[in-house]
C-alpha cells in the first residue's frame, strides 16, 4: 500500500521540518499506529485460530512472552495473540521493547510470510506484499526522524541517513553474499551492541568483521594465511597479493596506513585491553566513527576483490 504525500506533510517539507536528525528514545504513539496498519496488512488478521495470520502472530507472541518471562503481552482482557502483541506495542512506552516487537513481526514477514506469501494472502486477507511492507517501515521511520531502520533482517541505529545509506546498507548488501556470511553476523552484532550502548562490544565486533572479511578474501583468493594473524599481516598480505595493484599502490600508501591504524587501533586501545586503574569510557562518538570505518574498509575490501 502506498504512502500518499498528503498535504500536510507537503506543507512539513516545504517549511523545512523534515530534517536529517534522529530522535531514538521515543516512538510517537502515530508512527506505532502506522506500523500497527503495516502489520495487519502483512501478515493479516486472525480471525480464526487456523488461518496462516493466526499461526504467524501466535508464533510472535510465544517468543517474546519467553524472553520476557511472562505469560502474555498487552492488555488481560485481550482475547488473541494479535491483540495481545499490537495492544502492547501501542500502549507499552519501553522503546527497546517496541522495538523487540517491531523486529519479530518484521523478521516473520520478511521470511515467513514471504515464504507463503500467495497461499498466506488468500486465507488471511493481507494486502501488502513483504518487500513494500519494509520499505514503507523504513520510510515511516525517516518521516518521523526515529534513528532505526529495518536492514538484513534486524533493526539497525541510524545516526546519518547519508552514512546509513552511503556505508552501512552497502557494506550489510555486499556482506550478505553467502561468502561472507560470518562477517556479516559480526557486522550485524557490532550494530546491535552499538544500539544498546554497548560499545567496547561494538567495537570487538567490529574488528572481528574486518579480519572475517580479510581472511575470507585470501581464502578465496588461495593466498597462504593462518587463522591466528592479525588484521595487520592480513592487510600485508593482500597488498603483497596485489588486491590493489602494484603500480597504484604508492598512491595507496596512506589507505595502507589507514587499514592498518583504523579499526585494530580504536578496538584495542578503547575495547580490547584490560582496564588497568583506570575504567575506560568509550563514548558513542568513537565508537560511530569505528563502525562507520569498518563498514567503509569493507566495501573497499571487497569491492577490490571482485568476490561475487
Amino acid at each position: 500500500m502506498a504512502i500518499f504525500e498528503i498535504f500536510s506533510k507537503r506543507q512539513k517539507k516545504l517549511r523545512g521540518e523534515f530534517l536529517d536528525i534522529f530522535t531514538y528514545d521515543e516512538i510517537p504513539e502515530t508512527l506505532k499506529i502506522q506500523i500497527i496498519h503495516l502489520i495487519k496488512d502483512t501478515i493479516g488478521t486472525s480471525y480464526n485460530t487456523q488461518n496462516s495470520a493466526s499461526k504467524t502472530y501466535k508464533e510472535i507472541h510465544n517468543t517474546l512472552c519467553r524472553e520476557y518471562g511472562m505469560f502474555q503481552l498487552g492488555d488481560r482482557y485481550d482475547n488473541s495473540d494479535q491483540a495481545h502483541i499490537l495492544s502492547s506495542l501501542l500502549n507499552n512506552n519501553d522503546v527497546e521493547k517496541n522495538l523487540d516487537i517491531i523486529e519479530l513481526s518484521f523478521q516473520h514477514i520478511d521470511q515467513k510470510v514471504r515464504n507463503r506469501f500467495s497461499n498466506h494472502s488468500y486465507d488471511s486477507d493481507a494486502s501488502l506484499k513483504p518487500d513494500d511492507a519494509i520499505k514503507d517501515l523504513n520510510k515511516r521511520f525517516m518521516e518521523h526522524g526515529i534513528g532505526y531502520s529495518f536492514e538484513g533482517g534486524e533493526i539497525l541505529r541510524v545516526d546519518s541517513s547519508y552514512i546509513h545509506c552511503e556505508i552501512t546498507k552497502p557494506t550489510i548488501s555486499l556482506l550478505w553474499n553467502e561468502n561472507f556470511i560470518g562477517a556479516n553476523e559480526e557486522y550485524l552484532k557490532a550494530h546491535e551492541h552499538y544500539r544498546h550502548g554497548r560499545n567496547k562490544e561494538c567495537l570487538t565486533e567490529c574488528l572481528k568483521a574486518f579480519e572475517s572479511t580479510l581472511k575470507i578474501i585470501c581464502s578465496k583468493k588461495k593466498w597462504e594465511f593462518k587463522q591466528t594473524d592479525t588484521a595487520n599481516k592480513l592487510i600485508q598480505i593482500c597488498f603483497d597479493n596485489e588486491l590493489v595493484p602494484k603500480y597504484t599502490q604508492n598512491q595507496f600508501t596512506s589507505l595502507k596506513n589507514l587499514l592498518e591504524s583504523g579499526i585494530p587501533t580504536i578496538r584495542n586501545r578503547l575495547g580490547g585491553h584490560g582496564q588497568g586503574e583506570t575504567l575506560q569510557k568509550v563514548d558513542n562518538e568513537m565508537t560511530r566513527y569505528g563502525l562507520n570505518l569498518t563498514g567503509t574498509n569493507i566495501i573497499f575490501l571487497i569491492e577490490q576483490s571482485q568476490i561475487k
